[in-house]
């Protein structure tokens, strides 16, 4: 199993490419649907969350969306 440092870099990679517009394409009459960007929002928090937990820290995210 990848290390959590490896999934969060993962989680971030794919929240990028859908922030880039890559959420969802078409091929050859194919439609192909990425990850929500909600879930993977929820996931990196809990990565960064467990990671802090790991190294001895209490940090807490907050999770803020757009108005």
């Amino acid at each position: 199993m990848d290390t959590l440092e490896t999934q969060l870099g993962q989680v971030r990679a794919a929240i990028a490419e859908i922030e880039g517009g890559a959420q969802e394409y078409s091929i050859a009459n194919r439609r192909i649907t990425k990850a929500n960007l909600a879930t993977l929002y929820a996931r990196e928090n809990a990565l960064k969350a467990e990671i802090a937990r790991r190294d001895g820290g209490d940090v807490l995210f907050a999770q803020m969306g757009r108005l």
